[in-house]
């Protein structure tokens, strides 16, 4: 029973993953075919190096650039990085070369620079968004990132940043025209903020410990006012050696103003951690506690 459940879930996932890679590859090549193409903007990467190709020699060859650029990326992938993210690499790029060549059907978008821009970008960030959601990538400068972070301690941003600030230059420097390599330069940032967005989702969540002399009250008064769930764990200070309780809760950014009220009028001198969280993820039903005085229901996010 366990084992069929188990099988049940995981062609489920394959299936939202791959339409969602799909999807991805679609609205990515059409906001390249549609968008950036025509107004000779390009993205950062291995896309950036085929679009510049695709204007040098032939624009429509830019879907075999893409396949090709890649090729090396596929070979270093699969010998440092599982064969499955291999598999699903050569999957994404096939597809997004293929709706490269159909989109490039496609009437260009007429408009001003700024709508260009914006539009064009923030499509692009999403159809690459869902496609590494699905667990895949179409851009092999990752890949470099990934194995020269190992190699050499640099971090993926990094490595990523210096290869698309050398492509955007290496663009204004061919086509002599600063003004196109500086408007492509902010298609990418939107593209960027898109695709952070798509990973992370519209929820922002907070990660908050408490550190208390007075934990007990503390969490009395998150669970009546806030209905927020929390965890307690056990610690001891450094320097004193005592024994003493950590609250740990999830919250949502709307209501951390509140909380961080709460448990300074309760303990003056509390310590508060708060961080950003990008993604909470469960395994069991939700549990819910309706908060008395709020109207509205919060995930207990923690026992």
């Amino acid at each position: 029973m366990a084992v069929a459940m188990i099988k049940s879930r995981s062609l489920y996932q394959l299936a939202i993953s791959t339409i969602m890679m799909v999807i991805g590859a679609f609205v990515a090549a059409f906001a390249i075919q549609v968008f950036l193409v025509p107004a000779h903007l390009i993205d950062g990467g291995v896309i950036g190096v085929a679009l510049i190709l695709g204007r040098l020699f032939d624009e429509s060859l830019i879907p075999l650039y893409i396949i090709l650029l890649n090729a090396p990326f596929v070979i270093l992938a699969s010998k440092f990085i599982r064969r499955t993210f291999v598999v699903q690499m050569i999957v994404a790029v096939l597809l997004f070369a293929l709706f490269l060549t159909l989109c490039s059907q496609f009437p260009p978008f007429i408009g001003d620079v700024l709508e260009i821009i914006v539009v064009g970008g923030a499509l692009l960030g999403v159809g690459a968004g869902l496609i590494i959601r699905s667990g895949s990538c179409t851009d092999g400068t990752e890949i470099l990132g990934i194995i020269i972070n190992k190699k050499m301690g640099f971090t993926v941003g990094q490595v990523v940043l210096f290869i698309n600030v050398f492509i955007f230059a290496a663009y204004g420097l061919i086509f002599q025209d600063w003004h196109i390599a500086l408007r492509s330069l902010l298609t990418y940032v939107v593209a960027f903020k898109m695709i952070d967005l798509v990973i992370t989702g519209l929820d922002e969540l907070k990660q908050v410990m408490i550190i208390s002399s007075k934990p007990q009250e503390i969490c009395d008064i998150i669970l009546s006012e806030l209905g927020l769930g929390l965890t307690v764990l056990y610690g001891r200070g450094g320097f004193s050696k005592t024994n003493r309780e950590i609250l740990l809760v999830v919250v949502e950014r709307l209501d951390l103003a509140d909380l961080k009220e709460l448990v300074l009028s309760v303990d003056p001198e509390a310590i508060l951690t708060i961080q950003d969280l990008h993604e909470f993820v469960s395994g069991r039903s939700p549990k819910k506690i309706k908060s008395k005085n709020h109207n509205k229901l919060h995930i207990l996010s923690q026992d």
